[in-house]
């Protein structure tokens, strides 16, 4: 028997009792665009997964290949007619038993699919403010930079920019250096050099920050580098977005009382549209 919300019940009515994705946060996870029944830079998707359930000692069963992780995503958003334009997320949790030490290395998953309105990826031009989170830091270290089923600081932090009126917030390393937003990486524009922190600051090893990193080397007369930002340097800066698969590029508007310019984020929507089009 459980204690349900004050109610002693079952313990087969739970099957959250020993899923180690709810006690301990044992899971990662991928989120992915499907566009035209096909999933969007389906590659890097799949291998930073795999990358992910090896850094935390996950087993990956034999038949766990990008075909199959392919087919089993597509195969949910046909059934539920949203294979035209829709999210997925894919979350692998290491399967029931033991305490912090699991009893074995085996994994399930879960797949949800929800409908997106458009095909293409659009610049939004109403104010986007951001404001920086300081009540806790990211840590330099490899966990930060996948996707773990841990986000209490983006949880936390997305309270303070709802009480804050702020569209979004910026998240800092342990060094107190800007890593990221709270739902994507964060490139910077100063004159003519684009900067992006590296993953080594403890930001998430993004498959958008990828495509966007590729697209941008190819711009003539931009520097492209990832360097550590500091927060003297956003008020500094000439243009502010932030990135992830299912937005695309999200351009910053305002951070306290500096404004910025979209220019650059145009040219880059734009390529990577043409990119995705061409593929």
């Amino acid at each position: 028997m459980i204690n349900f919300n004050g109610t002693i019940v079952s313990h087969d009515t739970s099957l959250l009792t020993q899923n180690r994705a709810f006690l301990y946060g044992d899971a990662v996870f991928e989120t992915v665009k499907i566009v035209n029944s096909k999933i969007l830079f389906l590659e890097d998707h799949y291998f930073r997964l795999m990358s992910s359930m090896r850094i935390i000692r996950m087993e990956i069963p034999m038949n766990f290949t990008m075909e199959y992780f392919e087919e089993q995503i597509i195969t949910l958003a046909k059934a539920k007619n949203l294979e035209d334009s829709s999210r997925a997320r894919i979350t692998v949790y290491r399967n029931d038993g033991g305490y912090y030490l699991p009893q074995n290395n085996t994994v399930s998953f879960l797949i949800n699919v929800e409908s997106l309105d458009n095909t293409l990826y659009s610049i939004d031009h109403k104010e986007y403010k951001v404001d920086l989170y300081t009540d806790f830091y990211v840590t330099k270290q490899l966990l930060s930079s996948i996707k773990t089923t841990n986000k209490l600081i983006n949880i936390t932090a997305s309270i303070f920019a709802k009480e804050n009126d702020l569209d979004n917030c910026l998240l800092l390393n342990d060094s107190k250096n800007v890593i990221e937003a709270l739902q994507g990486n964060i490139f910077m524009l100063t004159g003519n050099r684009l900067i992006t922190p590296p993953v080594s600051e403890g930001c998430l090893n993004g498959v958008m920050r990828k495509q966007i990193l590729s697209l941008a080397r190819n711009i003539e007369n931009l520097e492209v580098v990832e360097e550590v930002i500091s927060p003297f340097d956003l008020q500094k800066a000439d243009e502010l977005f932030i990135t992830n698969v299912i937005k695309g590029i999200q351009p910053i508007t305002k951070y306290r009382k500096k404004d910025f310019s979209l220019n650059l984020s145009k040219t880059l929507m734009q390529k990577l549209n043409e990119s995705i089009s061409s593929n």
